[in-house]
Parts: C-alpha cells; sequence; structure tokens
C-alpha cells in the first residue's frame, strides 16, 4: 500500500507517548517571564513604599501583592509545565500545576482572611478529583495507545497489505487463466463444432427440413462463440495480456462509438491487476461518454502515463457533463481502483463535458 508521510500537527501530538514531540518553547518565553517577574515586584515595592509613606498600619499591599502574586504563579507553571513532552502529557502538567497554584492560593487567601473554619478543603478536595480523573484517564490512554500497540498495529497492517496485495496478484493471474482455457478450450471446441455442423448441413441438401435444424444448430454455436469471446474479453483481454496495456488502450480507442484520441506514456508493463483495473477504468469510462453524448459531435482523450510512482488514467470527452459520480458505473470503477489503494475522481458539471481521473499504485 501507497503510503505519504505528513508532518506531525497538532492533532498528532495527541497520540500515543511515543509520538510526542519533544518539548518546545519560543525562544523569549524566559524573557518575558523574567519581565513579568520584575514587574510584578515593582509594582508589589511602590504600594509597600507608599504604604509606608502613608503611616503604615494595616499592611493593605498584602492583597496587591495576592492580586499580582498569582498571574506570575499561573504563567511560571504553565512555562515550566510545558518542558513535559507536547501533547497529552503536557496538558496533564499543565492541569496539575494550576490545580496547585489554585490549592496554595484557596489557603493564602483563608489565612488572609482568618476564616473560622478551613473553607478551602472542599475546593481543593473538588480540584483534586478532577486531577485524579485527569490522571486516571492519561494512563488508560497511555496504555492502550502505547508504543508496542502501535508497532504491532503498524506491523499488522503490514502484513494485510502484502497479503492483500498478493491475494488480488493471484486473482488476476487466475482470470487469465481462466480467459486463455475459455479461448484455447471450449471457444476451440465450439468453433470445431460449428465447422462440422457446416459440412453436414452441405450434405443435407436432399433433406431440407433436417439441414433446416442443422442451419439452427450452426447459429446457436456462432452465437455460443461470439458470447463466449465477449465474456472472455470481459475477463481479461487477450491484447492486454499478450501486447501490453498501451495496444489494448489504442484498441479500445479503435472500437469506440465515438471519434477518441489516445495518448500513452508508460516506461515499462505494470503488474496484471494494475493493468487489468487502468484497461477496465478506461473502457467503461468510453462507454459511458458514448451512452451520454449529445448527437454525433462528441469526441473523447483518453491519457495514461506513470507521474512519481502513481498511474494517472485519464478519460475526458466535450459532451453534455452531468455525470453522477455515485451512479452505479462509477461507484464500480472508484472500487476497483481503491481496491489497489488508489484513487478515482469525477469531474462532470453541466456543459463542461466530463473528466474521470484515476491514479493507481504502479512499479517506480
Amino acid at each position: 500500500m501507497a503510503t505519504t508521510a505528513m508532518p506531525p500537527t497538532d492533532e498528532d501530538t495527541t497520540g500515543a507517548p511515543g509520538s510526542e514531540e519533544p518539548a518546545t518553547l519560543p525562544p523569549d518565553w524566559d524573557a518575558i517571564l523574567a519581565l513579568h517577574t520584575a514587574l510584578t515586584a515593582l509594582a508589589g515595592l511602590v504600594v509597600t513604599v507608599l504604604w509606608g509613606a502613608t503611616g503604615a498600619g494595616y499592611y493593605w499591599p498584602v492583597w496587591v501583592w495576592f492580586g499580582l502574586g498569582l498571574p506570575l504563579a499561573l504563567h511560571a507553571t504553565v512555562r515550566f509545565a510545558c518542558l513535559a513532552p507536547a501533547g497529552r502529557t503536557r496538558g496533564l502538567a499543565i492541569h496539575a500545576g494550576v490545580t496547585g497554584v489554585i490549592a496554595v492560593a484557596l489557603v493564602a487567601l483563608w489565612g488572609l482572611t482568618s476564616g473560622p473554619t478551613f473553607w478551602p478543603a472542599w475546593p481543593i478536595l473538588s480540584l483534586a478529583a478532577f486531577l485524579a480523573l485527569h490522571g486516571i484517564i492519561h494512563l488508560y490512554l497511555n496504555r492502550v495507545n502505547s508504543p508496542e500497540r502501535e508497532r504491532r498495529l503498524v506491523e499488522r497492517v503490514d502484513e494485510l497489505t502484502r497479503t492483500r496485495r498478493g491475494a488480488l496478484d493471484v486473482q488476476a493471474a487466475e482470470l487469465r487463466r481462466i480467459e486463455r482455457d475459455l479461448h484455447d478450450g471450449a471457444q476451440a471446441r465450439l468453433v470445431a463444432l460449428s465447422m462440422h455442423l457446416g459440412r453436414a448441413e452441405a450434405k443435407l441438401d436432399d433433406r431440407p427440413e433436417v439441414a433446416e435444424m442443422v442451419r439452427q444448430a450452426k447459429g446457436e454455436a456462432s452465437a455460443a462463440i461470439a458470447e463466449l469471446r465477449d465474456l472472455a474479453r470481459g475477463i481479461a483481454p487477450p491484447i492486454l495480456a499478450d501486447r501490453g496495456l498501451e495496444e489494448a488502450i489504442a484498441a479500445l480507442g479503435r472500437r469506440a462509438a465515438m471519434p477518441v484520441v489516445v495518448d500513452v506514456e508508460l516506461k515499462r508493463r505494470q503488474p496484471p491487476v494494475v493493468e487489468s483495473a487502468a484497461y477496465f477504468i478506461v473502457a467503461e469510462g468510453l462507454t459511458n461518454a458514448a451512452k451520454h453524448a449529445a448527437g454525433g459531435g462528441t469526441t473523447a482523450r483518453v491519457r495514461v502515463a506513470e507521474e512519481i510512482g502513481r498511474l494517472v488514467v485519464e478519460i475526458a470527452d466535450d459532451g453534455p457533463g452531468g455525470a453522477d459520480p455515485e451512479g452505479t458505473g462509477l461507484t464500480g470503477l472508484r472500487h476497483r481502483a481503491e481496491a489497489l489503494d488508489g484513487t478515482l475522481s469525477v469531474e462532470s458539471a453541466p456543459g463542461t463535458g466530463t473528466l474521470v481521473r484515476a491514479e493507481l499504485p504502479c512499479v517506480p
């Protein structure tokens, strides 16, 4: 299965511990914290001097110190909590730090007000319960999304990808074997039967009734040959196996019910399963274009090329457009592409024609 490595995002950092990013902080964070500390100290000293200059008495600057110190404590807590790895661990560290600052602030507030009972016990207990719940969730998610489990999942996905690709290759080879058996076996026998019936018919000139029966049998044999030939072509076209995708698509263009320009640029033969998927996508695309063509002036263009490890297949026409991407035919083509980890898209605005584009993984 072809995969594309993506740069880590904020969402990615919430994964397992093994996928968490190292702690990174803005380069001026420490300078900002130092400035915040200096301004807080300066403001506290100024009000303390004012308190002393106004005759001292009740030390009211304590409330200024409290009001300025709480934001500073939260700032410092968040700054040091962010040293933890990005993701759930950092979130838990920030939660724990903020909970501690609030608990200390509540105790300090109780001490400043000299309350008769220790009322901070209840809010601190509630904050601790939420922190404990956060910690339990954090431990559970770490266990569920542990690096070892992720490694096993990655190995399992790789194994399933290999086995599925192998099954698809075996299926393609088996279909081609069936096509050969039909072509060299049943079809050859029917052709021989048709020839024998023709010779028998020629010897029955004096028995017209029997000759008519033989003639009908010969016609049925010829119809069976035609149906068998169409069936074999639908399973695996002989030209695709013998002469490759380029010649097979060129043959589709010649047989199409409209003028078709074929542009195929391939450097090498692709796996049979990829060639078969590309062939049938082109065949179905041309069939749909001919079926929905407006009048006799519709033309089509087929382009097949390799682009950075992908086999790109495009079928474009200048018909009326308006194709339904969720229709049965296009849905079947999409499933055929997706079975190979490919994609298929349809652009078909009314009046602008239709473009079917498929991308299939190919041999680099």
